[in-house]
């Protein structure tokens, strides 16, 4: 949920009991860049869209991709934010907010043109942007806190600028709460099962037959369904494959960043805060700088430690949810299609034991100034109790002919 409609939703009473006093000296002020050692691989890009369940041939196939308008392999615009090392999390968090945890509550999308290739190097311009503090039903006072990212590559070009919503909020309020309290994962029979491979089939089925083909501007009207689509169940082992696929979680990965400051300082809990991203310990031990093990991210993969933050078991990673969102509609755009924009308000985590249904609708369609033909597709993202887990709005570009 954006800032301003969380503030809408909610009445902002009893906000003074979080202390988020040092958060305004950082707005307005540039960070240090993040920056990766290594260029973008191919297995990188093949690693990511395994990770994010993505079964586009565009971008693992070197045969398929032979064939395209690309002639070899191209990441998704997903993958952008895998070139980050906090994966837009940064500029969001600045400040210190005692006794606090995090969670995504959405991000922004700008796409200007470049797409990202093996080979390519980008480096991350960071600067906090806003923050608010309203009444939530998850936690009481809660801060919506955000900041940009801007991806440029190695020619200078501007690639993305992603705008981040983070979520920080008392940890002990939240436990206290306890809106997500189902701490049992559902339980699925054989036929359902395979009732979620026929509609990820149908999924599948819509990229296969759209081949290397355009989908035009002309042949698109509002009203218009993509296919559905269906991401789990979800688990552990499928939480840590994507956080996996981000290259910044290989020990020695990182040039430059995430950043100089430790997680104690901006708040987080003594059994939360950890060396996560600290360089230094690195050198020495570098299993206490790995999310998955130690520090703010273990809460995803550690039910432990997801209860200890108000979370009733393993949960997914807000950044792969905005990967979710942008592949689904560039699933359907095609490799002529372009996106351009995206809004996406994150409601519900996926918990393990959850499955992700996808589903879109064309709401507008338009032509702009330079005959850019553009439409813009609302999708929805639930679980299998019907709960809303992200709404979003994304724009594409497509062919006019």
């Amino acid at each position: 949920m954006s800032i301003d409609e969380q503030e809408r939703a909610e009445p902002a009473a009893g906000t003074g009991t979080l202390d988020t006093s040092d958060l305004d000296q950082y707005m307005g002020v540039p960070m240090e860049p993040g920056e990766l050692k290594e260029p973008v691989a191919i297995n990188d890009i093949r690693r990511w869209v395994q990770a994010m369940h993505y079964p586009n041939p565009l971008h693992y196939d070197e045969r398929w991709a032979a064939e395209s308008r690309f002639g070899s392999i191209v990441a998704p615009q997903s993958f952008t934010v895998a070139c980050d090392t906090s994966h837009g999390c940064s500029p969001a968090q600045v400040g210190r907010i005692p006794s606090s945890h995090l969670i995504f509550g959405g991000d922004d999308w700008w796409f200007f043109g470049p797409r990202i290739a093996p080979g390519d190097s980008l480096v991350c311009h960071r600067m906090p942007y806003d923050y608010k503090v309203t009444e939530t039903k998850f936690a009481g006072p809660t801060c919506f806190q955000r900041g940009d990212t801007l991806y440029i590559n190695q020619r200078g070009e501007r690639v993305a600028l992603q705008r981040s919503t983070a979520i920080r909020y008392g940890v002990r309020e939240a436990a206290e709460k306890k809106l997500f309290s189902e701490p049992k994962e559902p339980e699925w029979t054989d036929d359902q099962l395979a009732e979620l491979e026929e509609l990820k089939l149908e999924f599948i089925d819509q990229i296969q037959k759209l081949h290397h083909d355009k989908r035009t501007f002309a042949t698109v009207e509002v009203g218009d369904r993509l296919a559905p689509n269906v991401l789990g169940p979800h688990s552990l082992a499928s939480f840590t494959t994507e956080w996996r696929a981000y290259p910044m979680t290989t020990w020695g990965a990182m040039a430059k960043g995430p950043t100089t400051v430790r997680a104690e300082a901006l708040g987080y809990t003594k059994e939360m805060a950890g060396f996560e991203g600290d360089r230094r310990m690195e050198r020495v031990n570098p299993e206490l700088t790995d999310g998955a093990y130690y520090g703010p991210s273990r809460g995803h993969l550690q039910p432990r430690w997801a209860q200890h933050v108000g979370m009733p078991r393993g949960y997914g990673y807000g950044a792969s949810m905005g990967a979710w969102v942008l592949d689904y509609v560039a699933a359907w755009a095609g490799e002529w299609g372009f996106l351009t924009y995206s809004s996406a308000q994150y409601r519900n985590p996926a918990f393990t034991g959850d499955a992700t249904f996808l589903s879109g609708e064309v709401i507008d369609k338009r032509v702009e100034r330079r005959r850019r033909h553009l439409v813009r597709v609302r999708v929805e993202l639930r679980n299998q109790d019907d709960a809303v887990m992200a709404k979003a709005e994304v724009e594409a570009e497509l062919p006019a002919d």
